[in-house]
């Protein structure tokens, strides 16, 4: 009995090696596995990438927005019209929906505040609304 267990231990293994000596067919597995993984990995970097653009966008449009209502000359609503055009024109309106302009003395001194509230493009230019928040400060300039 000792003799048929050792034989058939012996056939087990030697179907086992037998079967993972060929690696025949194994070539397009790793490269769809592995061409996925890169895929994937790119399609995150050029989407961050995106949104870090948006973010820019929106930040130096709210920055122009409050210079141009800091001066003498304009009001809070052309800085907000200003924003919104500098957005709706690089990356689209839906990104321009909610600016918001205010006078304040955060930084000690009259300054204009202007927020934007936008998507955070998550899945292309889609995203989460008002997910994303900017803000820009400007000093209030005066003929005085």
């Amino acid at each position: 009995m000792p003799g048929n267990r050792t034989r058939l231990v012996r056939g087990v293994r030697a179907r086992l090696a037998a079967a993972g000596a060929g690696e025949e067919g194994s070539s397009p597995v790793e490269f769809v596995l592995v061409g996925t993984l890169l895929t994937v990995l790119t399609l995150g970097v050029l989407q961050f990438g995106l949104a870090v653009y948006v973010r820019n966008v929106v930040h130096d449009a709210a920055v122009e927005g409050a210079y141009h209502a800091a001066l003498a000359d304009t009001s809070l609503d052309e800085g907000a019209d200003r924003t919104r055009e500098i957005v709706t024109r690089t990356v689209g309106a839906d990104y321009a929906a909610d600016v918001s302009v205010r006078e304040t003395t955060e930084l000690g001194h009259p300054s204009v505040e202007v927020r934007v509230a936008t998507t955070l493009p998550l899945v292309g230019l889609l995203g989460s609304p008002r997910s994303m928040e900017v803000t820009a400060h400007a000093p209030i300039e005066s003929f005085d």
